[in-house]
This record gives structure tokens, C-alpha cells and sequence, in this order.
């Protein structure tokens, strides 16, 4: 990815002479590690919460671990204001996930249609009194589904805090109340509501969860999942944004 960059918040990018507004948003993680990226701008974009680094272009990317931050150490506020600064209204979030069912194997693909937080999920509604009602967008879920097929839609992600892995005792215990594990989505879904984004995600399940698989569960692991599934990724990339994007 050709990376130019530009200190000042560009909102509305000029091609030729036409403006246009950024419309979709892409955040990505661990799946899109190894991935090839659009050629895409890096722009810091100032918000209240702190400045948050985003790849513009046809598109708005936000890779979330910025820095090197761990899952409990991202600015989910800043992050997900930056996107809105950018003038996008639709994001679809990459999740590397882990599996709570046997039934959903490694290198399934899963576009999640709600979730549910065992950690505290941030807010940009410190100062006010606010009730958003939380949702992962129906429409969305099912432009994102008619671009991959072979991906199952509908099942519960459930985030925890991180950064470590969880324990076999909570995987049969979050077992029950979803479908897959992350550390990321719900705290970006809550975040994009509350900013009056649609929102939909596109799970990349890497490995079973702690005490599912035969497997010694390791981060090296799951970062080798990510590495063999780098094309896939790739693909579903291309489809999403040249079809939604």
C-alpha cells in the first residue's frame, strides 16, 4: 500500500475538480495484517477524543491495532469519531474471531447480526444523557452477505477485554451466550451507532477458542490462521469495495 502523508483532517477528498464524500468506512485488524491494501492516503484526523490515522481514498480504512495498541489500549472513540469526521456512513468492521461452537470451524466466514460485551464498551456520551439503541445494521449485513456467499450470516459476537486469551472455564460459559469471540467489534458497533453509522462486520473465524480445538491456542497461532487466509481476505475485500464502496 503506497502510504502519502498529510498532517491536516481532509473530510472531502477533490479528484480533478470534483469533490466527493467518503460514504464507506473499512476497519480492519488482524485479518487484514498480511492483506494488500488500495492505494490510500494516510490522513490524521484531529477529534475530541484524540487523533486517530485513517487510508484515504474511494474509500475510508482504519486499521484499529494503530501503533501496535493491544485490544484494551485502542481509542475506540477516537477511531470510529475519525471515520465520521471523514464523512463516512456505512462501515463494515474485520474481525479475526475465535469459535465458541464446533459447528463453526476455522476458515468459516460469519457476518454476526447482534453481540453482547463482558468488558465495559466506551462511549462518546460522557457528558449527556443518552440511550442509543444498539444494532448491527440488517441492510448492510445483507449487502456485506451478497458479496461473499459463502460466508453464514446471523449468529451473536461476544466481546471480552483482552489482550489475553480467554480461559477454557469462560469459553464454555460465553459459549452459551454467543457464537463467536473477539476483542474488538461490539466496543466499534456501540461506537458507530452512537455516530448514527450503519454497521455491519465481517468475521474471519481463525481458530477455535480456548478447549475447542485439539490445539494449543496461541497468538502465534492465530496469527499464522490470519497469514494462511491472506487471499481470502484479499477477495472479499475487493468484492465489498467495489460493490458497496
Amino acid at each position: 500500500m503506497q502510504i502519502v502523508h498529510q498532517k491536516c483532517p481532509t473530510f472531502y477528498l477533490t479528484e480533478g475538480t470534483t469533490e466527493h464524500r467518503i460514504m464507506l468506512g473499512i476497519i480492519g485488524g488482524t485479518s487484514l495484517l498480511f492483506a494488500e491494501l488500495p492505494d490510500l492516503k494516510k490522513t490524521e484526523i484531529a477529534t475530541p477524543y484524540g487523533p486517530a490515522d485513517l487510508f484515504l481514498g474511494e474509500i475510508a480504512l482504519l486499521l484499529r491495532h494503530q501503533h501496535g495498541m493491544p485490544p484494551h489500549r485502542i481509542n475506540f472513540p477516537a477511531c470510529i469519531s475519525a471515520l465520521a469526521l471523514a464523512g463516512v456512513d456505512r462501515v463494515v468492521a474485520f474481525g479475526s474471531v475465535g469459535s465458541l461452537k464446533k459447528s463453526i470451524s476455522p476458515g468459516s466466514i460469519v457476518i454476526p447480526d447482534d453481540y453482547v460485551s463482558t468488558a465495559p464498551v466506551p462511549t462518546i456520551h460522557n457528558h449527556s444523557q443518552e440511550h442509543v439503541m444498539p444494532s448491527i445494521d440488517s441492510h448492510l449485513s445483507a449487502e456485506v452477505a451478497a458479496c461473499i456467499p459463502e460466508a453464514t450470516t446471523g449468529g451473536t459476537y461476544v466481546q471480552t477485554g483482552g489482550p489475553r486469551i480467554e480461559t477454557q472455564a469462560e469459553v464454555r460459559a460465553l459459549s452459551a451466550m454467543g457464537d463467536l469471540v473477539g476483542m474488538t467489534v461490539a466496543s466499534e458497533a456501540t461506537l458507530a451507532n452512537e455516530l448514527e453509522m450503519a454497521f455491519s462486520a465481517v468475521c474471519m473465524v481463525d481458530n477455535y477458542a480456548h478447549g475447542l480445538g485439539d490445539d494449543t491456542l496461541s497468538y502465534e497461532q492465530i496469527l499464522n490462521y490470519a497469514r494462511a487466509n491472506t487471499k481470502k481476505t484479499e477477495m472479499i475485500l475487493e468484492r465489498i469495495i467495489t460493490t458497496i464502496g
